[in-house]
């Protein structure tokens, strides 16, 4: 099996996509079950049932972003991890409060039954400051 970087790429900014969208139909064909999570909120564990409750009724949503320094690994020919920088706008589901944030973030996927699933997506804030 040879998968392309640019075929991870590709895979995950048609996840972003999905949110933008608010399509948690397409989010859910590319998340593994269980998957995990990690960003400010903490670490879980969630299914596809719980995805769609956080996609359709979660407090916040995506309203646009931009990938950038996207490097992918593959550690096998199953598994494939990626790193990027995102700017990102949220909202509350209402529209109101929007905020851009800048964030690294990280995705797991893996090939299993003939397709490549999220299995494990990290995000931590960028810091603005100078150090």
């Amino acid at each position: 099996m040879q998968t392309s970087s640019n075929e991870l790429v590709d895979l995950e900014t048609r996840f972003w996509q999905s949110m933008v969208d608010e399509d948690t139909d397409t989010a859910l064909s590319m998340l593994d079950e269980p998957a995990l999570m990690v960003s400010a909120h903490g670490a879980m564990k969630f299914d596809h049932d719980q995805y769609r409750q956080m996609a359709e009724h979660g407090d916040k949503v995506v309203k646009s972003f931009q990938l950038s320094d996207m490097t992918v690994v593959f550690p096998t020919e199953q598994t494939a991890v990626l790193t990027y920088t995102v700017k990102q706008s949220v909202a509350a589901r209402d529209g109101s409060d929007a905020s851009d944030q800048e964030m690294a973030d990280s995705s797991v996927w893996t090939h299993k039954d003939g397709a490549w699933r999220c299995v494990m997506h990290t995000e931590t804030p960028v810091d603005a400051q100078p150090h």
